[in-house]
């Protein structure tokens, strides 16, 4: 699978950015940012963010700029992208800009969305719903039916928590598609604070490096200038001037399992 000018499969990919587009100067700065660490460690890299977050937990929350600004800003960035749709009337003006679309893990089973998003011929990340069983996502590549990543982000373990099953991704590989850990999004606490959602961003390194290895092909994390400010998963994103020291590891233990 080819993400833009990146190929999964030689070695780990970064999939980075902030959950949601915040501003446009904000989005080129952590792009910039982020980029020239994963130059300096020759990590490929994809910036991810969001022009629309859909599944808030409170009506009255910052959801972004949008569709069409949202597009308008992400092809400014000297990266591939990806972002992520809600409607199946989303998909073909997000493969215009984005070099691979991503479907969010509450609606990893909207059978008209994912086809949509097939229908592209763009590759697509499904996030595995917290719901879903790690071998019932065969059916969701089938509902694709072009190139598909999954990627585990926890699974639901009552309310309000989530947890990781690193056996999840072994599962995942073996329906023979490439497989991407979020390891910030597995720290979310969903709907903790009443109108947000709560978390552990500490415990994002452990799983990180947990998840490498075991054997991903991508890894998918939510960095911010200033995550306590962020507008969105202010618990869970990582602060960008700490990536450098989460990664190294992280590259090492690839390095390790990739032989």
């Amino acid at each position: 699978m080819r993400i833009g000018s990146v190929r999964l499969g030689d070695r780990l990919v970064l999939l980075a950015g902030p959950c949601v587009i915040e501003s446009r100067e904000q989005t080129l700065r952590l792009a910039e940012g982020i980029g020239e660490v994963c130059a300096a460690l020759e990590l490929p890299f994809v910036f991810k963010a969001s022009f629309d977050k859909a599944n808030r937990s409170a009506g009255t929350s910052f959801r972004g700029p949008g569709l069409e600004e949202g597009m308008r800003i992400l092809e400014e960035v000297p990266f591939p992208v990806t972002t992520d749709v809600h409607l199946p009337g989303q998909a073909a003006a997000v493969a215009e800009v984005a070099d691979l679309i991503q479907v969010p893990a509450f609606l990893c089973r909207q059978t008209d969305l994912l086809e949509a998003c097939g229908r592209t011929g763009k590759p697509v990340n499904v996030k595995k719903g917290q719901f879903m069983a790690p071998w019932d996502m065969k059916g969701v590549i089938d509902k694709v039916g072009g190139e598909v990543m999954l990627t585990e982000r926890g699974a639901s373990f009552g309310y309000n928590r989530l947890v990781a099953d690193m056996t999840s991704l072994v599962r995942m590989k073996a329906l023979g598609v490439p497989v991407c850990m979020d390891a910030t999004h597995a720290t979310q606490q969903p709907g903790a604070l009443g109108d947000a959602s709560g978390g552990e961003r500490e415990m994002a390194p452990a799983l990180a490096r947990a998840a490498v290895a075991v054997g991903i092909d991508a890894l998918f994390l939510e960095v911010h200038e200033d995550p306590s400010a962020a507008l969105s998963d202010a618990a869970t994103q990582l602060p960008l001037a700490g990536l450098r020291d989460l990664l190294e590891p992280v590259l090492a233990i690839d390095a390790v399992v990739r032989g």
